[in-house]
């Protein structure tokens, strides 16, 4: 279940993407997918590099030449010459950082003039109900490599624009997921193992494995209001 919306952003053959902090790689695969592009996926953490490139065996071959690559790298030094990509996704990754504004600084970097920039990062209000229910020490965000911060859509929209990209519009996505990290909030010291988390959990999964349209209609239309992800588009200037 991808939250970048990729037919939005007019990939064609021959273009490079880099997804930074791709995780076990779900817009690697998604970008993988289409003809011609290649696309590299960069994390610290190896596990879930491992799972990205093994997910790549339950997708077609690539007939084509394009490249899908993975790499363990770090966010604040990436291992790439200046305008080396076309777009760059950043997916759930800067609320994780203590520096977030060095990333941006390198992401522009490494970005083409007149590339394409979407970072996604959780919506604020969702997100002050998981820290509410779950405060303090070894809450929610007191975590190993947890969120450090709650983005406010018009500073970060700031903090991009400032480095001379344009902003290009947003959309909220999986609504359905809000519910799911509120109850893992409200029952946090049984997170894993409470009846109600484990419920909803097979309900999420059934929903991602067989797409009802039901689901799909209902996500839809809550998303702008319930939305737990706010992405972000963005076109770097030309040269």
């Amino acid at each position: 279940m991808l939250t970048v919306r990729l037919e939005t952003l007019g990939l064609k053959a021959g273009d490079w993407v880099l997804d930074l902090g791709c995780g076990e790689g779900r817009h690697v695969h998604g970008v993988h997918m289409i003809p011609g592009v290649n696309v590299v996926g960069l994390d610290l953490d190896i596990p879930s590099l491992v799972k990205a490139r093994e997910g790549l065996d339950h997708l077609p071959p690539v007939t084509d030449g394009a490249a899908t690559g993975f790499l363990s790298g770090d966010a604040y030094r990436l291992p790439f010459a200046d305008a080396a990509f076309d777009v760059v996704i950043c997916s759930e990754v800067l609320e994780h950082l203590h520096e977030y504004d060095k990333a941006l600084a390198e992401i522009r970097r490494v970005l083409k003039p007149g590339g394409r920039f979407v970072p996604t990062v959780p919506r604020a209000w969702p997100e002050r109900i998981c820290w509410a229910l779950a405060p303090g020490k070894d809450g929610y965000a007191d975590q190993p490599g947890g969120h450090v911060r709650i983005f406010h859509e018009p500073d970060l929209r700031k903090s991009i624009s400032d480095l001379g990209f344009t902003y290009r519009g947003k959309h909220y996505a999986h609504a359905l997921h809000s519910p799911y990290w509120w109850l893992k909030c409200a029952f946090w010291d049984r997170r894993d193992d409470h009846p109600l988390v484990k419920l909803y959990h097979r309900f999420l999964v059934w929903d991602l494995m067989d797409r009802p349209a039901l689901t799909r209609v209902l996500e839809a239309i809550a998303n702008p209001f319930a939305g737990k992800s706010v992405a972000l588009y963005f076109r770097k200037a030309p040269a």
